[in-house]
């Protein structure tokens, strides 16, 4: 299977290379390191229980199979716990990679991982490469209250040596709260990957559990990056905003909109 993968260097995110696998699954190329983001490589068509009476259909597949993509350095695994963005082929992938950094419950329940509370840290090391500093971010997977229901689930922050405008970051499934308003505070982000959406529900109404498009332009407005890729928002039938909405939104705000790079899902036909 052929691969396109989308490229933002230069003067906005330097040696970073990116692919959009689907829905919230990254390939991130940086300085030799391999990193994977919440790994979904199931085949369209099943519907999966997320609990509590909500349920969703996996519309599409994955650009790349997991047999097709090559070793794994780290996965960064924001949640475990929901198969939108941990499915049965994303699992089994798991033991492949050398390091796995989940949240402190999802270590706790996959064994051979890294657990991260949110503003904790860990590095990566390899020899002949630099190293990369992971630190949690918070995120909250639904309205308020809902963390005993819907779960711990994390952001990522990485940094490494060379970087010139902050940092890469990784929002996870969450909808816009204080938590996540802090990253602004505390991080300089020179590239986000937001995972958007507006996840809701039929059986909670109009409860969101992501980020809509609306959201997005407001946290970017107080984040500040030099740009900004959306994920999480294709691919699944509980994705309310796809990206015609996403484009909309961002199109009504150019402050905002001029930041956005849309990465061409990773194949060729």
């Amino acid at each position: 299977m052929g691969r396109r993968a989308g490229r933002l260097a230069g003067h906005r995110v330097k040696d970073v290379r990116l692919t959009h696998i689907g829905g919230p699954t990254v390939l991130i190329e940086v300085h030799g390191w391999r990193l994977l983001t919440d790994p979904t490589f199931d085949a369209p068509g099943r519907r999966y229980s997320f609990g509590w009476g909500t349920s969703s259909r996996k519309l599409t597949g994955p650009a790349i199979t997991a047999a097709d993509l090559g070793p794994i350095d780290a996965v960064l695994l924001t949640h475990d716990h929901h198969a939108d963005n941990l499915d049965d082929a994303g699992r089994a992938l798991l033991p492949t990679a050398d390091t796995v950094v989940t949240t402190a419950s999802g270590a706790s329940r996959l064994g051979n991982a890294r657990g991260l509370a949110p503003w904790a840290s860990t590095r990566l090391d390899k020899p002949g490469h630099p190293s990369i500093e992971i630190t949690a971010t918070p995120c909250r997977h639904g309205p308020p209250l809902s963390r005993p229901i819907t779960g711990d689930v994390i952001g990522f922050a990485l940094h490494w040596d060379g970087q010139d405008h902050g940092a890469l970051w990784i929002s996870g499934d969450t909808v816009l709260y204080d938590g996540v308003r802090e990253v602004a505070a505390r991080v300089e982000v020179d590239l986000a990957l937001l995972h958007l959406g507006g996840v809701r529900f039929p059986i909670t109404g109009p409860l969101r559990y992501t980020m809509t498009a609306a959201d997005a332009v407001d946290l970017c407005r107080h984040l500040r990056p030099r740009t900004v890729v959306p994920v999480h928002y294709e691919g699944w039938q509980h994705f309310h905003q796809r990206r015609a909405a996403v484009e909309q939104a961002f199109a009504a705000a150019p402050d905002v909109g001029a930041l956005v790079r849309w990465l061409p899902l990773g194949t060729d036909a």
